[in-house]
C-alpha cells in the first residue's frame, strides 16, 4: 500500500494528458508496481539503462544521464533525440518518455527502420572548455562527424579526404589489409560523389543519327499523322525508355568508379597516419573542422528566404549557434549574412511553414519544415543568455508547440554576450 500511495502521489503531481495509449508493457509494469527499463544511447555506440515510470519526462532522463556520465558541470547542454538511420529530432523537455517509447512501436510497424532514444549535445556554448580526456569530447567528435557525412560541414575535398582517414585511424588504429573498415557513405559525404559524376555526365551528347536525319528532311517528306502516328509514338517511347536505362546504368557505373577512386585516396592517407592514437586522431579531426567559422552551429535546410530589404534566395542553410543566427548557401563556408542575438528583436512561427526573425529594422522570413526545432534551439540559447544576465526565465518553463498561432518572443535590447559568458542550463 505504501508503494501505491507513493506512486499515486508522485503521479498526481505530474498529471498531464497522454499523447499515446499506454502500451501493454507499461500497463503490466503498473499492475506489478514496477518501473520500465529504458535504453538510452549516446554517441560512440554506448548506452545506459534507466528505470522510468509513466510520468518520467525527457528533462529528468537528461539530468540522470548527465549524472551517470559525469557531465553535470559541463558548460554545454544536452537533450534526448528520437533517431533512426535516416532521421532525428530533439524530444521536448516536458515530453513523457513512456509516450515516446510507445510512438516508436507505431513508427516501426509503419516502416522497417528501428527507432531509439539518443542522448546528445544540444547547445554547444563553449567547445573550448571540453577536456580531450572526457566523454563529452567523444560526443563532440561523433556529432561533428555526423555533420560531415551529411554534407553539413563545408570543406574542400582535400580536407574531407583527410577527415575520412582520421576517422578510420580513430576507429581502427593503424592501417591493415585484414581489418574490415566502414563503407564509404559512413566516411565521406555521398552528395559530393553524385555531384562530381553528374557534372562529368552533363556534357552535351551527340544527337542520334536518326534525329539528325529527321531535322534535315523537308516537312513534306515526313510521315503524315494518321495510321502510322501511334506506331511512331510507340517506337519513340521505346527508344526514350531504352536511353533512360542506358543513362542509369552509365550513372551507376560512374558512381562505382568514383567511389572506388575516393576510397583509394582515403586509404592512402590512412596509411600515412600510422602511430596516431585514437585521441590524437580525434584532436586532428576537430582541428580541421574548427577551421569553418560556423563550427558549433546547428544547420537547418531552408526552402525559401526573403528579407524586407529585397534579398531573395532558395535552398539555404539557417545556422543557429551560441552567439548568432547565420544564413549560408548550401555547401559554402562563408555566411551570406549573420545576426548576433543582441540585434534580434523578436522571432517566431508566423504560419504552418514560415519562421520570421526581426533583426533591427529588417524582417527575415524563412520557409522550412523545421519550425519547431529552430524555435526550441533559439529558445534554449536565449534562455542561457538571460539566465547569465539575471533577467531570464527557467528554461523548463518554456513550452514548444507546432500550432500556427505561436506568439513571437520579443527580446530585450542587450549587448551581445561572448561565447564564454553563456552558462549551462537544463534542456
Amino acid at each position: 500500500m505504501d508503494n501505491y500511495a507513493s506512486f499515486i502521489s508522485e503521479a498526481v503531481e505530474k498529471t498531464k494528458c497522454r499523447e499515446c495509449v499506454p502500451s501493454w508493457e507499461e500497463i503490466q509494469m503498473l499492475m506489478n508496481r514496477q518501473e520500465m527499463l529504458c535504453t538510452v544511447h549516446y554517441p560512440g555506440c554506448g548506452s545506459c539503462h534507466l528505470y522510468i515510470s509513466s510520468h518520467t519526462t525527457a528533462n529528468e532522463v537528461v539530468r540522470r544521464m548527465q549524472e551517470k556520465l559525469g557531465l553535470q558541470d559541463s558548460k554545454n547542454t544536452f537533450a534526448l533525440y528520437e533517431q533512426n538511420a535516416l532521421w532525428e529530432q530533439p524530444v521536448a523537455g516536458n515530453s513523457l518518455i513512456a509516450d515516446v517509447l510507445t510512438s516508436f512501436t507505431t513508427k516501426e510497424s509503419e516502416s522497417e527502420s528501428q527507432w531509439k532514444l539518443c542522448f546528445k549535445l544540444y547547445c554547444l556554448l563553449d567547445a573550448d572548455s571540453i577536456s580531450v580526456d572526457s566523454i563529452e569530447y567523444l560526443f563532440l567528435f561523433e556529432q561533428c562527424h555526423e555533420m560531415v557525412v551529411r554534407g553539413q560541414l563545408p570543406a574542400c575535398e582535400e580536407d574531407l579526404l583527410a577527415l575520412a582517414a582520421l576517422r578510420l585511424q580513430s576507429l581502427m588504429g593503424d592501417f591493415s589489409t585484414h581489418a574490415p573498415f566502414p563503407p564509404l557513405d559512413e566516411l565521406f559525404p555521398g552528395h559530393m560523389l553524385e555531384t562530381r559524376v553528374l557534372m562529368s555526365l552533363s556534357a552535351p551528347q551527340a544527337a542520334p543519327t536518326c534525329q539528325v536525319a529527321a531535322q534535315d528532311c523537308p516537312a513534306m517528306q515526313r510521315f503524315p499523322t494518321g495510321l502510322l502516328a501511334g506506331t511512331l509514338w510507340s517506337h519513340s517511347a521505346t527508344v526514350a525508355h531504352k536511353q533512360k536505362l542506358e543513362n542509369d546504368m552509365r550513372l551507376r557505373s560512374r558512381l562505382k568508379e568514383e567511389a572506388a577512386a575516393v576510397m583509394t585516396a582515403i586509404l592512402e592517407r590512412w596509411k600515412g597516419l600510422a602511430g596516431y592514437s585514437s585521441r590524437d586522431s580525434m584532436a586532428a579531426y576537430l582541428t580541421i573542422a574548427r577551421q569553418w567559422s560556423g563550427f558549433g552551429s546547428t544547420l537547418y535546410e531552408v526552402d525559401f528566404y526573403i528579407s524586407s530589404t529585397g534579398n531573395f534566395s532558395q535552398k539555404l542553410w539557417l545556422g543557429v549557434a551560441a552567439t548568432s543566427v547565420s544564413i549560408y548557401k548550401q555547401g559554402e563556408s562563408e555566411a551570406l549574412e549573420s545576426f548576433p542575438y543582441g540585434q534580434i528583436c523578436s522571432y517566431g512561427v508566423s504560419d504552418s511553414n514560415t519562421f520570421k526573425i526581426t533583426a533591427g529594422d529588417r524582417d527575415l522570413i524563412f520557409e522550412t519544415s523545421k519550425l519547431t526545432e529552430i524555435m526550441q534551439l533559439m529558445n534554449a540559447y536565449f534562455s542561457a543568455i538571460h539566465r547569465q544576465r539575471g533577467k531570464g526565465e527557467d528554461p523548463d518553463t518554456i513550452t514548444f508547440t507546432e500550432s500556427t498561432d505561436v506568439g513571437f518572443r520579443h527580446m530585450a535590447s542587450t549587448p551581445t554576450p561572448t561565447l564564454l559568458e553563456l552558462p549551462s542550463h537544463p534542456v
